[in-house]
């Protein structure tokens, strides 16, 4: 599973967020690495350098081979809450489509 970490101008953290990023989410998702091919995190601030409440994003697609992107969206006050919330979503979603794809066979 590939995991792209993806942010917007507002956020900053360079290498070290990447890292963090990554980690967390295939952590998360661990459980599907054979099932995913790859996982694309978006992580913006809608708000950008006004404070506001919820104004951080992680958005999470999951390419899931034969079958069209999952996507989920977190917002949250702090971008590690975005993130831990998004990929939490995530694995339900990614538990329901696997547990559909395995009663259609």
């Amino acid at each position: 599973m590939h995991i792209q970490v993806n942010t917007d101008s507002s956020i900053t953290g360079g290498e070290g967020l990447v890292a963090h990023v990554s980690g967390v989410v295939a952590g998360a998702l661990d459980r599907f690495t054979s099932r995913v091919s790859r996982v694309e995190v978006h992580l913006s601030d809608e708000n950008g350098d006004k404070t506001g409440h919820d104004d951080k994003r992680c958005l999470l697609e999951a390419r899931v081979d034969g079958q069209a992107p999952s996507v989920v969206t977190h917002h949250v006050n702090t971008v590690d809450e975005a993130v831990t919330g998004a990929t939490h979503k995530m694995r339900r979603v990614l538990d329901t489509t696997f547990a559909k794809l395995s009663s259609h066979r």
